[in-house]
């Protein structure tokens, strides 16, 4: 088969990534990556504090405020470990900065921890007057960033084939 390239920001089909096995992760504990499993805490807490933004919105209750505080404080920590694993992947396979889809996972991924620890500065000694406009507004930001990098950590597992279980060149195209 031919190589197809295409410059699609939300495709970018190269037909040699569906003939290979894979690259497997660097960051992995019997060959099992830790970056996929490591994302879904931060995406929890974070999509979650969105949720009880919008719960304080509508109820006015501060219950709702203090538990985004928490939520926004663990997707923090969590995020801190999971985007170690995925620094490690992206500087150490070289597969992963030549698709653009590994530099808009790390760009919207550094958005997202930077928005995040804003908030979390923003209502840390005050959690109930922050949250309306400006913690619920970064809590929305934060979610569709989330979103968006999450789509491509996607096309870097399933379509380009990256910290999956396989045999082939960390650094080949």
């Amino acid at each position: 088969m031919a190589q197809t390239s295409r410059t699609e920001p939300l495709i970018e089909n190269i037909e040699r990534d569906y003939q290979d096995s894979g690259i497997p992760s660097t960051a992995a504990i019997a060959g099992h990556p830790l970056h996929p499993l490591l994302v879904t805490f931060p995406i929890t807490f974070l999509v979650t504090a969105l949720g009880t933004d919008i719960g304080f919105w509508l109820t006015k209750d501060p219950f709702w405020a203090e538990v985004s505080v928490w939520l926004i404080g663990a997707g923090l920590l969590t995020a801190i470990l999971a985007a170690i694993t995925g620094l490690m992947d992206f500087f150490k396979i070289g597969r992963v900065r030549k698709r653009q889809a590994g530099w808009f996972h790390l760009i919207g991924n550094v958005a997202a921890l930077i928005a995040t620890a804003i908030n979390l500065a923003l209502r840390w000694n005050n959690p109930i007057d922050s949250v309306l406009p400006t913690g619920l507004a970064l809590s929305l930001v934060v979610s569709a960033l989330l979103g968006i990098t999450g789509w491509y950590g996607g096309e870097l597992v399933y379509r380009h084939k990256i910290a999956v279980v396989g045999s082939s060149d960390r650094n080949s195209p």
